[in-house]
């Protein structure tokens, strides 16, 4: 393996070394039949298996009942910000949400657009800087679900443990899916853009529970309905084929660690080799209270802006790269999805170790 840095971007971000080989390979002459991966058109029965295999994975490691869809979208999951209440709600319909951030705050925007949403807990005038418990909001009992977002990026919160409701759960999961197990049955649809812990920017994962798909108005556009895409197995139009190509390896890698079980308890481990560096001195403070934090996103800052600067700027020196926060919060950042080793969260420590000894 050639030299690399540690790679702690929120998004577009790391991804198995033995991924980008192949597919790097793949792009050039896939499976030696004369043309590349991207060249293929997704009709051919080269790709439709790579599709289908894809699938077949992500069912497999996140235990999805025959009873739900798994379709490859475009545009992004901030489109699901509108076609979730495009598809779900309508005139006289209400769903509850839950603001812990900037991307539920965005979905609650879109959300308005198309029904009565109530926001039944707000961490806005704390900066995020938690998640709710179970007994600090209600849902409204007219509400056809409960939108959440399971880990906060920007401000490193994150759901322990999954709302507890009778009301249907509907979540982004964009920065957290396949890091611990899920019981998909509690969700009428789960959705992730696939850049943070499953492939490269162009594709998003949307699991959707089948009953649903004729729930939706009359009034809603061909593209933007779920049925649509459901119905045609993701193929209604020409899909993102290369980033569900990288999915299928990267859910392949996935399979190879020992799957979602053991790179949940992967994934503890690294967050709390950070976590106890930055309980350890007063040098370092996390932005989430301790019983909201992420095991994907860790947020902290240092006792100044300038010394913030200089920890950013020295740690790409050392080959440590995308630790700037968020511009709403600044600070550091550093994230951790599945594929990001743990030697270079181990480093991370000695180096903060270092810096705080000099600096402190």
């Amino acid at each position: 393996m050639p030299e690399r840095i540690y790679n702690f971007s929120p998004g577009p971000a790391t991804l198995p070394y033995s991924v980008l080989q192949q597919a790097a390979a793949d792009i050039v002459n896939y499976q030696n039949i004369g043309i590349g991966l991207i060249e293929l058109s997704h009709r051919s029965k080269e790709f439709m298996a790579v599709a289908e295999d894809t699938e077949r994975r992500i069912r497999q490691l996140l235990k999805v009942p025959d009873t739900y869809k798994v379709l490859f979208l475009q545009g992004g999951a901030s489109s699901q910000f509108f076609m979730i209440p495009m598809n779900l709600l309508g005139e006289g319909k209400t769903a509850t949400y839950l603001n812990t951030g900037t991307w539920a705050k965005k979905a609650i925007k879109e959300a308005r657009l198309f029904g009565d949403i109530t926001v039944a807990y707000s961490s806005e005038d704390t900066t995020f800087n938690r998640v709710p418990r179970d007994d600090e909001y209600t849902v409204d009992p007219d509400s056809e679900y409960l939108y959440f977002v399971s880990n906060n990026t920007i401000y490193g919160t994150q759901f322990a443990q999954m709302p507890k409701t009778d009301t249907m759960l509907v979540a982004d999961m964009s920065s957290d899916i396949l890091s611990r197990p899920v019981d998909i049955d509690k969700f009428g649809i789960i959705f992730a853009g696939a850049q943070k812990n499953m492939g490269p920017a162009g594709v998003t994962i949307v699991i959707v529970r089948e009953d649903l798909l004729d729930k939706t108005p009359d009034s809603v556009p061909t593209m933007l309905r779920y049925k649509t895409h459901a119905d045609k197995g993701s193929m209604f139009n020409t899909p993102p084929c290369f980033a569900i190509y990288c999915v299928g390896l990267v859910m392949r890698w996935l399979e190879e660690q020992g799957g979602v079980e053991a790179m949940a308890e992967k994934n503890r481990r690294k967050a709390g080799m950070l976590y106890e560096a930055i309980d350890a001195t007063d040098f370092y403070r996390g932005h989430a209270e301790k019983d909201s934090r992420s095991l994907m996103n860790v947020s902290f800052n240092l006792p100044t802006p300038e010394l913030e600067a200089r920890f950013i700027a020295e740690a790409a020196e050392s080959g440590f790269n995308g630790l700037k926060g968020h511009r709403s919060i600044g600070g550091c950042r550093a994230s951790i999805y599945n594929a990001f080793p743990e030697e270079g969260v181990a480093k991370l420590v000695d180096f903060m170790a270092d810096f705080a000894k000099k600096n402190g």
